[in-house]
């Protein structure tokens, strides 16, 4: 069995488990019918396993076909997971978003911060803000928080 499968070849297999033909296939993925036929008969050879099946009515699952599904659906869903965490962090995007963890003492949290953490709130909604209440020094090198504002003068360990 052939290891380095292309990931087109299983989501071309999805896409005629979902349509049921080679046509309906290349129409969802927007390639063409013959390209959708080489990804089925290339991932058919690499796994050693007939997949298909022809009818009148188009293609059917092979048993090997249906016990593939779950894994190459879970794939599936992974690769999309990765496509939209990749496209939270694309250099294209001007939005901000994330969680910025502000350590800040009892009275500066109380007094300073509310105003200001409100403004950010209504300016960046995607950015979510955890204040760290404690008069205790937190460890900005070693990612305690990514800010601290303090009434004293920084000390570096």
């Amino acid at each position: 069995m052939n290891t380095s499968i292309p990931w087109e070849w299983y989501r071309t297999f999805l896409a005629v488990l979902q349509e049921g033909s080679l046509s309906g296939a290349s129409r969802t993925l927007n390639i063409t019918q013959p390209t959708a036929g080489r990804h089925i008969a290339g991932l058919e050879a690499a796994l050693g396993q007939a997949l298909f099946t022809r009818s009148q009515t188009g293609l059917l699952a092979t048993d090997a076909a249906l016990a593939l599904r779950v894994h190459a659906e879970a794939m599936d869903n992974t690769a999309r997971a990765l496509e939209r965490t990749a496209a939270n962090f694309s250099r294209d995007r001007t939005e901000l978003r994330g969680v910025v963890r502000v350590a800040a003492s009892e009275v500066v949290g109380a007094e300073v911060l509310p105003p200001l953490v409100a403004r950010l709130r209504q300016a960046c909604p995607n950015i979510v803000i955890e204040l760290m209440l404690s008069n205790r020094f937190q460890d900005l090198l070693h990612r305690e928080a990514d800010i601290a504002v303090r009434m004293v003068a920084p000390q570096q360990e």
